[in-house]
């Protein structure tokens, strides 16, 4: 990928450190670190307040649309096909962990690997095109992906790999506890959210900032943005895979309902709520998203009604997102 001696505003140049330097340790600005802190004491102390098994659904897809927003917030494409990527590491990793016996990191691993290699080819397709058109390539691969799943034997189809072992961390730690269970992925997410922090503020991730900006601009200094908005695409896709993997395991099962375009459209619903760009709006937003389905569930047919209202509701007040409105009226970084 080549680069210029200038560079737009916020982009490093060969040689130069990257923005984030002074942005506070480790890259967070204070306001960051301070929400950083708040989510994991929450991490810590929520599993003896809450049921274990709704919060590590509740983180699945947390780090399912942190990978989202990796892709729409910061390099500007909009895909109505991750239920591609988060499906199908969801199949592999339950099809590892039952029929292969592999140990649960290992298994989360491939689907990750799984969801990076579907992201390497249908990015290098799709990646060509742009707005409504790259969208509609998402979705239509994503929709034939859905129909394989329907089809090939190892899926079992409608009935979906059930009864999946969640076995033991490191063939040491025994996962089949649910508190052990939830330490394990909520380890998973924070690396998960860590990784994609170190993207953003990286000077791979300040190009990707300036590409979403002025694409024609970051071209005419040299940089190859479809390389880069490949390479974004692809690590999207992996980071989906794993949320996938990490939901099959979590819950002992996966089904169709985790390639069908559906989920594609939840988890573009979970980063509009929480405040798209942001670093910890579409982990809020997962938690609106997921707290409703799991708390509604009593009013039936009712639930979807409910939520189109909150999200009607809130997208008229909160135009930039929760999480996007807060930091705005706080004039902070979040």
């Amino acid at each position: 990928m080549a680069s210029a001696t200038t560079a737009p505003p916020g982009v490093p140049a060969a040689g130069i450190p990257p923005v984030a330097t002074h942005q506070g340790y480790f890259g967070f600005t204070r306001a960051q670190g301070i929400a950083l802190l708040i989510m994991v004491a929450a991490l810590i102390a929520c599993p003896y307040f809450l049921y274990p098994q709704f919060l590590m659904k509740l983180l699945c897809f947390a780090l399912f649309a942190c990978a989202f927003n990796l892709l729409i917030g910061y390099v500007g494409l909009l895909s109505f096909g991750h239920a591609a990527y988060f499906g199908m590491g969801s199949y592999v990793a339950a099809h590892a962990a039952k029929v292969w016996g592999l140990t649960p990191e290992l298994a989360i691993l491939l689907g990750g690997v799984t969801g990076a290699g579907l992201g390497l080819v249908f990015g290098w397709i799709a990646i060509r095109r742009q707005g409504i058109y790259f969208a509609m390539i998402t979705l239509a691969l994503a929709q034939m992906i859905y129909f394989v799943c329907v089809q090939v034997p190892f899926t079992h189809g409608e009935d979906g790999i059930q009864a999946i072992p969640r076995g033991a961390f490191l063939g040491l730690i025994d996962l089949r506890a649910d508190m052990s269970l939830y330490w394990f992925i909520a380890g998973l997410f924070l690396l998960g959210f860590l990784l994609i922090h170190r993207v953003i503020n990286s000077p791979f991730g300040q190009v990707l900032t300036a590409i979403r900006e002025n694409e024609p601009r970051a071209t005419s200094l040299g940089y190859r943005t479809d390389d880069y908005k490949l390479v974004a695409f692809v690590l999207s896709a992996g980071i989906a895979g794993i949320a996938g993997g990490a939901k099959a395991i979590t819950v002992g099962i996966a089904t169709l309902t985790d390639v069908h375009w559906a989920m594609s459209g939840e988890v573009v619903l979970m980063t509009l709520l929480g405040g798209l760009g942001t670093l910890f709006g579409p982990v809020i937003g997962a938690a609106a998203v997921v707290g409703m389905q799991t708390y509604l569930a009593p009013f039936g047919a009712w639930v979807t009604v409910i939520q189109g209202c909150i999200f009607v509701l809130c997208v008229l007040a909160f135009r930039a997102g929760i999480v996007g409105e807060l930091a705005r009226m706080l004039r902070v970084k979040l």
